[in-house]
């Protein structure tokens, strides 16, 4: 490997990580007078996602996304290949850059 793949690998891009089926997420999202309850929850099972899988301070999540039982995070390359590991991911997707 040359050092500009090395270098690539470790350039912080932006992130989709979007989640498999969770019976607790469908329950809250399908009920409209628990939004707030859904926020929370998303956010919290998302951040513990990160906290329990990349090292502290080496990633940025910038949004969960509701409808998607999803997120957005700012990490490498090589830290996307640790989450598309999880198990509890189905799919991490890179931003494309336009």
């Amino acid at each position: 490997m040359d050092l500009n793949s090395t270098r690539r690998r470790n350039e912080i891009h932006l992130h989709y990580v979007f989640m498999k089926y969770d019976p607790e997420y469908e329950r809250l999202r399908s009920n409209d007078k628990t939004k707030y309850e859904l926020d929370l929850y998303l956010s919290k099972k998302h951040d513990n996602l990160l906290s329990k899988n990349l090292h502290p301070g080496t990633y940025n999540k910038t949004i969960s996304l509701v409808i998607v039982d999803g997120f957005a995070v700012e990490i490498t390359d090589t830290q996307a290949n640790v989450l598309r590991s999880a198990k509890e991911v189905r799919v991490v997707v890179k931003d494309p850059e336009l």
